[in-house]
């Protein structure tokens, strides 16, 4: 067994960073399209509350894969941010495709 390093979480937190400013990029880009500044597909209301039980759904399979495989408390922490960062990624990539229309 291994003491506790503190700087373990350091990777989890810098994650934890990116998944927040891509969400505020997602939820800006939204906002902007339901406001009106550029078409939006019809779709995207209905998808932007559909991909959340998916995600939750993928992040609790993460979790309990993780546990089951003994995995540290900072690893468990990176496997359960992982479907959410790469939904979060995903959706700020195709959104700001389509607010720059390229």
């Amino acid at each position: 067994m291994r003491f506790f390093d503190p700087f373990d979480f350091m990777q989890p937190a810098i994650e934890a960073a990116e998944i927040m400013a891509e969400a505020q990029i997602v939820i800006g880009l939204r906002l902007a399209g339901m406001a009106g500044f550029w078409p939006m597909a019809k779709a995207e209301n209905a998808r932007m509350v559909s991909e959340k039980l998916q995600a939750g759904i993928d992040m609790g399979h993460a979790a309990m894969t993780a546990s089951l495989a003994g995995a540290s408390p900072s690893q468990l922490a990176m496997a359960v941010m992982a479907p959410m960062h790469r939904k979060t990624r995903s959706n700020a990539k195709r959104l700001q495709r389509k607010a720059s229309g390229l």
